[in-house]
């Protein structure tokens, strides 16, 4: 969902986002205990796991939390288990999308979901309703600091990469099996890494109408904001200059 991380960049740029750190460390917490539930609860031999607790020590999240959070993915507390929910429906614009939940509780987080999809004119579909446009990817930002693109694009061309989007951010797309051994590899070539997460790409994406731009960003920011939402992907590619021009 490039497009949309376009917008959070932009606004960020701007100084109009405030930090949420403790929500933050909310949703990191519940990527560390499915990837621990799922895995072993050692990163080194979980790599889903790794990516977690990197992508925690990146937010800065107290080792304690990180531990923590290990320990109730690999059952060796007495707290609720969380579970990976997966949505997928149309919402306006008729723009697809998928959403990746974390939860505690099935019941509240599907009825909530559904009503923010319903309040932006938008449905949820069955399993598979738009699941097929999209395929797995690996995604890694980069910081290209002062290289140029086609000395960044030279560099990120190792195995497994399938895409090089230089802008900001800057991303290289890779092969989902091979994401963890790019990222290690783009790091050896000198390249500063910021994330490196599997994802998911629209196959085909559509462009919203600038009459159509603000409603479909205040939706997909919603269902970001939800406390059991850890990842939203859409087949939206929004106009970089109606972004700018809704935050002018």
């Amino acid at each position: 969902m490039s497009g949309h991380s376009k917008w959070h960049n932009i606004k960020l740029k701007k100084g109009k986002v405030d930090a949420q750190r403790g929500a933050a460390f909310t949703k990191i917490s519940k990527e560390i205990i499915l990837a621990a539930k799922n895995g072993s609860p050692d990163p080194d031999a979980n790599y889903r796991l790794k990516m977690a607790v990197d992508k925690a020590r990146a937010a800065n999240m107290p080792q304690e939390n990180i531990k923590r959070a290990i320990a109730r993915g690999s059952g060796s507390d007495n707290e609720k288990l969380i579970e990976e929910i997966r949505y997928e429906g149309y919402g306006p614009a008729n723009v697809a999308v998928i959403v990746d939940a974390a939860t505690d509780n099935r019941n509240r987080t599907a009825s909530e979901i559904r009503f923010l999809f319903s309040r932006a004119d938008g449905a949820l579909g069955e399993t598979g309703s738009v699941g097929w446009t999209f395929e797995s990817r690996g995604l890694i930002e980069v910081d290209p600091q002062k290289l140029s693109e086609d000395e960044l694009t030279e560099r990120a061309l190792v195995d497994g990469v399938i895409d090089v989007r230089f802008g900001e951010p800057t991303e290289i797309v890779t092969e989902p099996t091979r994401l963890m051994a790019a990222k290690d590899e783009l790091e050896a070539a000198g390249l500063r890494v910021t994330s490196a997460e599997l994802s998911m790409e629209a196959k085909q994406t559509v462009r919203p109408s600038a009459a159509d731009t603000q409603k479909v960003l205040a939706f997909l920011d919603a269902l970001e904001e939800h406390e059991d939402v850890h990842r939203v992907y859409s087949n939206a590619d929004f106009d970089e200059a109606a972004l700018e021009a809704l935050l002018s």
